[in-house]
């Protein structure tokens, strides 16, 4: 078998077998296949695409070019939850320990942020002592015992997608959607959970900037989860405004408590309820859907999501932040509407590149991150403003750059007319 007949094979628009695909993944992995052929395949893929079949074939060799977490010895249902990224992104702060506390498995590994915000990662490194190194053995005695885990990936874990991805970068092969349901999937199934949610975004903060594109590439995972014998649901989600009012690793830690106190902003409560329903439904936690959301619903407003909570943060060594005193920063500095009206856009990636101005993200994955720094909003779109109204509160420390207010002055877009409020949820495949 030569890589150069896998190549003119996917140039001439024709399907890639099993075969052929395992050989390129073994091979680069190995070392044996050179980055100007698997370029080349990336590039013939990009404007060909894959069928259904090349997808599965893919995401098969990536998942088995390293470690799989064997997660057997939970006892009942595992159930994860992947999103692809957005600013204010607090999701898994909520909804792991939610699912949780009604008996639902939730054996998560995460990967670290790079970009314009923190990942989950970094939001639980901003709590004092938690740590997100955990040992495999461990980390099943955690879920086992309080029902949540999550960790780092190992540097073993999918090897193939880490290479491939940094050749998708920089060959402009990024934006495929196939590669993109391949490289998520894959990473998911290496995690071992039973039951995998998608939380895809669209909009000006995120990846997929239409309906359309985020339904193929939801359509695309869906099917790979199933032929792998997962259930996975996809929830096209907005993220033309950030998730929540705050931008920030400690400051999203803070939204997300406030959040499982049933105090959380409509948003962020919404969405994580409704993704939640179905995780705690497919982990046989309740007879239907409607009694997993009510069941959800409940768990936010009595305590019982906090508390658990509580008992994550301090099973990874954490301590549980006391709110009043978690943030700490040089100055406040109140961001104020420059006219009257109806907020029709915020700007997630402005707020979100603003946030990583202010230390709040990494532009390289050598940056420190502030975990104090961050943008907190006061409106959303469709609210009222006057003149001089406070629209939003920057948290700074040390660092600053005049593009800072230039990112917020471009972020929002206010009319005379008034905006109805976009719905959280667009659509759910699966």
């Amino acid at each position: 078998m030569r890589m150069v007949d896998i190549i003119v094979n996917k140039r001439e628009g024709l399907e890639n077998t099993q075969a052929e695909i395992d050989f390129l993944i073994n091979g680069y992995v190995k070392g044996d296949i050179p980055d100007y052929q698997i370029s080349s395949w990336l590039m013939a893929t990009f404007f060909q695409g894959m069928s259904d079949d090349e997808a599965f074939y893919l995401t098969k060799a990536m998942l088995y070019s390293g470690d799989v977490i064997d997660l057997s010895m939970i006892d009942g249902v595992k159930v994860d939850k992947h999103s692809t990224g957005g600013v204010g992104d607090k999701t898994t702060l909520v909804l792991g320990p939610l699912v949780a506390s009604v008996g639902a498995k939730v054996a998560k590994l995460s990967g670290r942020g790079l970009g314009h915000t923190g990942g989950t990662l970094d939001k639980m490194e901003s709590i004092e002592g938690m740590s997100i190194d955990i040992p495999e053995d461990r980390f099943i005695h955690q879920v086992n015992d309080i029902n949540i885990a999550v960790a780092g990936q190992t540097k073993k874990l999918v090897p193939a997608d880490k290479l491939l991805y940094a050749l998708r970068d920089v060959t402009g092969t990024v934006p495929s959607k196939p590669l993109i349901a391949s490289s998520i999937m894959s990473k998911k199934l290496a995690s071992g959970a039973d039951v995998i949610c998608l939380d895809v975004k669209i909009g000006d903060g995120a990846f997929m900037k239409t309906l359309d594109d985020a339904k193929d590439l939801s359509e695309i995972m869906v099917a790979i989860g199933n032929s792998f014998g997962k259930k996975v649901t996809a929830f096209i989600t907005d993220m033309d405004q950030p998730l929540g009012m705050t931008i920030g690793n400690r400051l999203e830690v803070k939204e997300a408590m406030e959040t499982l106190a049933g105090h959380g902003p409509e948003d962020l409560e919404t969405l994580c309820v409704n993704i939640a329903s179905y995780m705690i439904y497919y982990a046989h936690k309740a007879d239907s859907l409607e009694e997993a959301k009510q069941l959800a619903y409940d768990q936010l407003h009595n305590g019982q999501a906090l508390a658990k909570f509580h008992e994550f943060v301090e099973a990874q060594g954490g301590t549980v932040p006391v709110l009043d005193k978690f943030i700490t920063v040089d100055e406040i500095i109140p961001y104020k509407a420059k006219k009257a009206g109806y907020i029709k856009r915020i700007k997630a990636l402005n707020i979100g590149l603003a946030s990583m101005k202010l230390g709040g993200g990494r532009e390289t994955k050598e940056d420190d991150i502030d975990p104090n720094v961050g943008i907190v909003l006061h409106q959303k779109v469709g609210d009222l403003v006057k003149v001089g109204d406070t629209v939003c509160d920057i948290y700074k420390n040390k660092r600053w750059s005049d593009d800072i207010l230039e990112l917020l002055d471009e972020a929002y877009e206010i009319v005379e007319e008034e905006i109805q409020t976009p719905d959280t949820i667009k659509t759910i495949i699966g």
